[in-house]
């Protein structure tokens, strides 16, 4: 059975708190969406401004394979503007539970009925596709919500959804009301929320019981806990429910996810499923050791199928089959003596709660294959003086093949001053700083500051760190660190 996606990112999606899309940015992402192969995409609610209405015809525009809806409430007002807009469907939302019709609109069942019949009229009076979307149906009464549902099957609806607007139901509850519902002669499509986390559960869940359309949100962004995650829900159906499938483009998944990222500025979790930077992330030894053999031993899925590449993350957990596959990766060759030093090391930084990147094993890959010469340049000594009248002034004692040297220089501040005072100097000459980056690696007024640079001579390009307590001392042995390595080649 195919699965119909109806994705609301650009609606129930920019109502995550902060998230404001441009038209240009929502363009980008129904574009994408409907490469993807999204049978449905909820472009936004018409009635909300000029500009939203201005980013759904643009969107309308396009002539897409997926068909466009907008948000509309049974309301005569919000259906005109539907229209205005061009939009092939409306998603006509109608609250059912009693705590909706009494306490928030203060009507009837009866007064509610109506309007809802009504709309569904005056939007097919209008050639509108209509998908009508019982509001907290999971809190209604079922006998109203058959109710709402048959009326609306009478007045000929083309769909009608079922909507767990506060996240309420669980993954048999979600079934059960499914499969009661499953007498309806039109397709049923499930709306979820993330407030007890159970959104893409309850959704498969659904689809059990007879839904046969989805409402999701890329990376479960919405209000709240969020919506029914679209790539956890899509990569779940292709891969633990061969009964149903979807029509959408697995392998571009991570690359929507990243592209929504980005222009809502919503954080994904590293340890997110599918899409997180840890979901294809490994650095236990047993774990590496099993997916190098056979990546099925520890992965569910291959990441190439969800537009995913490996990785083997270098720290203390780290074993030798994961960490020799790195290696190779750089370009280093190494035997196992060296691959069980390189190994001991890593450990040694890692016990003492610091991060290894790949600059940090490339200088213990180089210390161990011995591929550094001794240093030629060593820091001895540096002192600063600055203050709020006072240009910040420094002296540095270094020894350069074994000579020592006294210099000083001054600079914009203090790291400025103590690195002019160090490449003044003859055997400085030539050598470049084309990059320089600091992050605190530890909390508190004496954390740990980790600088890393980039330094250029010719067509040489090396990168190097420090970290100190002290930025300034942090900066400067970076600084000398990687001209060692350019002088050493």
């Amino acid at each position: 059975m195919n699965i119909k996606v109806l994705d609301t990112t650009l609606r129930d999606g920019e109502q995550t708190p902060g998230v404001s899309l441009t038209p240009s940015e929502k363009l980008r992402i129904a574009n994408k969406l409907d490469e993807i192969g999204v049978d449905f995409i909820e472009a936004g609610s018409a009635i909300t401004s000029e500009g939203e209405r201005d980013s759904i015809k643009e969107i309308t525009k396009q002539n897409y394979n997926s068909e466009i809806l907008s948000f509309s409430r049974p309301l005569i007002g919000d259906i005109d503007y539907c229209l205005e807009c061009d939009v092939d469907a409306v998603n006509l939302v109608v609250p059912t539970s009693d705590l909706h019709i009494k306490a928030k609109l203060k009507t009837s069942h009866d007064k509610l009925l109506d309007l809802s019949n009504d709309a569904v009229d005056y939007c097919k009076d209008h050639g509108l596709i209509v998908e009508l979307s019982a509001e907290d149906a999971s809190r209604s009464d079922l006998d109203f919500l058959k109710k709402v549902y048959n009326n609306a099957v009478d007045h000929n609806v083309d769909r009608i959804c079922v909507c767990d607007t506060v996240g309420i139901l669980t993954p048999d509850s979600a079934y059960e009301l499914f499969n009661e519902l499953s007498y309806i002669d039109v397709p049923i499509s499930c709306h979820c929320h993330n407030d007890f986390g159970l959104a893409v559960a309850n959704t498969l869940s659904a689809i059990k019981g007879g839904a046969s359309e989805i409402h999701t949100t890329i990376n479960g962004i919405g209000e709240r806990a969020g919506n029914t995650s679209f790539e956890e829900c899509v990569v779940s159906i292709d891969r633990l429910f061969p009964q149903f499938s979807t029509d959408i483009q697995i392998n571009e998944i991570y690359d929507i996810s990243k592209l929504v990222a980005r222009l809502t500025g919503v954080y994904i979790q590293p340890n997110k499923a599918i899409v997180g930077e840890n979901a294809f992330a490994h650095e236990s030894g047993i774990h590496s050791d099993g997916i190098i053999k056979n990546s099925a031993t520890y992965e569910p899925m291959t990441p190439e199928l969800v537009g995913r590449k490996r990785k083997f993350i270098i720290g203390k957990h780290m074993g030798t089959h994961g960490l020799n596959n790195r290696l190779k990766e750089l370009g280093l060759e190494v035997n196992d003596s060296q691959l069980h030093q390189i190994c001991d090391n890593i450990k040694v930084l890692a016990d003492k709660g610091k991060t290894v990147t790949d600059v940090d094993l490339q200088v213990i890959a180089d210390n161990v294959l011995e591929i550094n010469h001794e240093d030629r340049i060593k820091l001895d000594e540096v002192t600063i003086v600055s203050g709020n009248k006072v240009m910040p002034t420094a002296s540095v004692k270094i020894t350069i093949d074994d000579e020592q040297i006294l210099n000083a220089g001054v600079g914009l501040g203090p790291v400025d001053a103590a690195i002019n005072a160090i490449k003044s100097l003859d055997v400085f000459k030539d050598i470049d700083l084309i990059e320089y980056h600091v992050d605190s690696i530890t909390g508190g007024t004496d954390a740990f500051i980790d600088v890393i640079i980039k330094l250029q001579k010719a067509d040489k390009v090396v990168s190097a760190r420090g970290t100190e307590s002290d930025i300034i001392n942090a900066s400067v042995k970076a600084y000398i660190a990687g001209v060692n390595r350019l002088l050493a080649d």
